[in-house]
């Protein structure tokens, strides 16, 4: 946990309960959310000088949002792949250390910008900002943005982008959204990843994720993608597309 985006702070009420029921509910503590508003308060400013920045030169700026390990640099790798000649893609990383991802995204022949936050376990709008400047956007369609391995925090901070995007991996369980509702009701698209393993992984169910998803009454698409099957990209690279043409059309 970090003590910058109020991940320590307590929420409305903690519960806790055993077989019978509820057991004890503590309220939040007010200075706590106080500071946390207003973190909150100044992030959002500097993501709206972000976000008009970006449109000037008709970017589109996606959040890329999951759990460690889900296969957020593997889905931007085949997308870039899949892109070349189509869309010109640029990425900002996000992780406490190491240039790995960026270094894999380099080799792809697309810029890409690490940001390595120490013990900050999300990116924010004056992260981006600073990137933002070590881009040339003139020679970018589209900007990935791959936040820090989290399905808490990032959800709660605005960076400038245009959508959201949320990666559910084949291998965790199918009930994530229910348990991290924050992330998934604010996701304009869920993506289901690593599914060329759901033959030898039969205790996740699409159907059941999906379920869950809609239970927080979130409409938004859900694909099933695999960053090693081509084909199953096509869907995800047509949504980029539609959104491109949203943004640059509201401009």
């Amino acid at each position: 946990m970090c003590d910058q985006c109020g991940c320590a702070a307590t929420p409305e009420f903690v519960r806790v309960s055993d077989q019978r029921g509820p057991v004890s509910a503590r309220p939040a503590d007010p200075h706590s959310v106080q500071v946390l508003s207003g973190i909150l308060v100044a992030n959002d400013r500097q993501a709206a000088h972000n976000r008009a920045h970006l449109e000037r030169r008709g970017v589109l700026a996606i959040n890329l949002m999951s759990s460690p390990g889900s296969g957020k640099t593997s889905l931007l790798e085949s997308t870039i792949d899949a892109c070349r000649g189509r869309l010109r893609i640029g990425v900002i990383e996000g992780d406490l250390e190491t240039e790995n991802d960026a270094r894999r995204i380099r080799a792809k022949g697309v810029p890409a910008v690490q940001i390595t936050t120490g013990q900050t376990c999300h990116l924010d709008a004056a992260m981006v900002h600073d990137a933002l400047h070590a881009l040339d956007l003139s020679a970018i369609d589209v900007l990935m943005i791959e936040n820090v391995g989290n399905l808490v925090c990032p959800a709660s901070f605005d960076l400038g982008q245009h959508r959201n995007v949320a990666l559910l991996s084949v291998t965790e369980g199918d009930d994530k959204p229910a348990k991290y509702p924050t992330m998934f009701r604010g996701a304009d698209l869920v993506m289901l990843s690593k599914t060329d393993l759901l033959d030898v992984l039969d205790d996740f169910s699409p159907e059941a994720a999906e379920r869950h998803l809609r239970g927080l009454a979130n409409p938004a698409p859900l694909l099933r993608t695999s960053a090693r099957r081509a084909a199953t990209l096509v869907p995800w690279i047509d949504w980029i597309e539609h959104r491109l043409a949203e943004v640059r059309a509201a401009a």
